[in-house]
């Protein structure tokens, strides 16, 4: 079987979250899975399954080997995701194949019902910290989005955005996020990032005993991609309890990674007033809706 079948809730949502241009995307995906099912010899099987912003379709190749067939929307996050799987070539991360051009990639199957979701804080931190060090490589000079840009760039979107929404929060946080992306933005190193390494996106493999899933990579300092392990499982532990152990697993600088922490809360906190703004609707996505506590207490130290 090589016919996909979107799933309807991800059909539902694409554009709302990724805009109307996502119409046309979803109106090909069957097609374009079908192209690369041939392309690599694989046959589909079961149902597609769906993030927030790809379709995941088990398949098995010719000779028996479980393989998911993944297909993505191009966005600035995600457009080098290819690029980064194929720079850390399985080590710690997952793939077989990619069709960078096209967003679809050949991965190999996990476990999606086994994550780092499913160990305590005090287990699942310290593999992540582990997995974190190992992808933290120097970047391919393609890279296209790194940090000192994204830096640059925040200090004039930060306060503007935030003016532009009636100044929704206190304004001593943006004018820190703005000082340290003037600080630390230039000097910003070049490893490669994963800017969302969190507990569910880390599987059980069996090739190694976890893989790590969805990147969204960048060129810059480890430190950035503190942020996603505070806001998922949140309440779990306290901040300061939960740094801790981030900063010793990750070997982190501790004032470079509170400071990054702030810059993206603040970037975060935006994105969610925006879009209530859209859409009359309260987000339930845990990146947006602890900001607010994540924020004033990386700002108080």
């Amino acid at each position: 079987m090589t016919d996909l079948r979107v799933p309807p809730l991800f059909a539902a949502r694409a554009p709302k979250v990724l805009g109307p241009e996502a119409v046309p995307w979803l109106a090909a995906l069957p097609e374009l899975a079908a192209e690369y099912a041939r392309k690599w010899g694989c046959a589909f099987e079961g149902e597609a399954m769906h993030g927030y912003v790809g379709v995941v379709q088990p398949a098995r190749l010719a000779d028996g080997t479980p393989v998911v067939l993944k297909l993505g929307w191009r966005d600035a996050e995600s457009a080098d995701e290819p690029l980064a799987l194929s720079t850390w070539a399985g080590r710690g991360a997952v793939l077989l194949e990619s069709a960078p051009d096209d967003g679809v990639l050949l991965l190999e199957r996990l476990d999606p019902d086994r994550t780092l979701g499913d160990l305590p804080l005090r287990s699942a931190i310290p593999l992540i910290g582990g997995l974190a060090r190992r992808l933290a490589v120097p970047a391919p000079v393609s890279m296209r989005r790194r940090l000192h840009s994204e830096a640059a760039r925040l200090t004039e979107e930060l306060p503007r955005r935030w003016a532009e929404l009636g100044e929704p929060f206190e304004k001593r946080l943006v004018d820190d996020a703005v000082a340290i992306c003037r600080e630390l933005g230039p000097s910003a190193g070049d490893l490669l990032v994963n800017e969302d390494l969190h507990f569910q996106n880390v599987l059980a493999a069996t090739r190694e005993p976890w893989l790590v899933i969805d990147p969204k990579p960048l060129a810059g300092d480890l430190e950035w991609g503190v942020i996603p392990l505070f806001w998922n499982r949140f309440t779990e532990s306290t901040l300061d309890e939960r740094f801790a152990l981030i900063v010793a697993s990750h070997e982190l600088d501790a004032e470079r990674a509170r400071a990054w922490t702030l810059v993206r809360a603040v970037q975060n906190w935006i994105w969610m007033i925006e879009e209530f703004a859209e859409t009359g609707e309260d987000s339930d996505d845990p990146a947006f809706v602890t900001v607010a506590e994540i924020a004033p207490w990386a700002a108080s130290r």
